[in-house]
């Protein structure tokens, strides 16, 4: 069974430096989380934080297998309507694809840029993507005849060839010339 999205689990953990009009935000801070247009979700309004808002909500989201960046917004609610703090994107890239595994916990912090562009700030999150249980098995599955250790060679990003892949840890493959290997 193919599938074409992954769940992505987002914790909007906390932010801190935010200003508004080169002021300090006072309160009612809050995150909208993006995968696409179509698709995003909000944190709770942080009513006492100030500049210095905590979150700590986790949002569970399907992710399409073609995105390439989650964007965080982060907007502060006033008496004179929303405004919008400061924006950031992830790259799809900075956690999945990389030495560690996509469904492990990662704890990542991004610059925020404001509408002109300029550093406003700096958020915190935590995110997993939850694998689907049958890509698990039709993986294994595909295999072929029980060979679960199966070694998959690779090259790294930096161009050096002496690594290589095994279940996604990078090991040293290669032995010095003077070896008696």
């Amino acid at each position: 069974m193919e599938t074409k999205s992954r769940t992505l689990e987002i914790t909007v953990l906390s932010a801190e430096g935010l200003r508004i009009d080169n002021k300090p935000v006072k309160k009612n801070a809050y995150v909208v989380v993006s995968v696409d247009p179509f698709n995003n979700k909000a944190t709770k309004v942080d009513g006492e934080g100030g500049s210095y808002p905590s979150w700590n909500d986790k949002l569970v989201m399907e992710m399409p297998l073609q995105t390439r960046f989650i964007t965080l917004l982060v907007k502060c609610k006033g008496f004179r309507g929303e405004k919008t703090v400061g924006l950031a994107r992830i790259p799809v890239t900075d956690f999945v694809g990389g030495y560690s595994p996509a469904t492990c916990l990662q704890f990542l912090s991004y610059r925020l840029r404001d509408p002109k562009g300029l550093k406003n700030g700096i958020i915190k999150v935590s995110l997993r993507v939850k694998e689907p249980l049958q890509d698990c098995s039709s993986q294994a599955a595909a295999g072929g005849g029980g060979n679960a250790a199966m070694i998959g060679l690779g090259i790294p990003i930096d161009g050096r060839r002496d690594y290589g892949m095994v279940t996604g840890i990078p090991i040293w493959t290669g032995y010095p010339s003077n070896s008696l290997f």
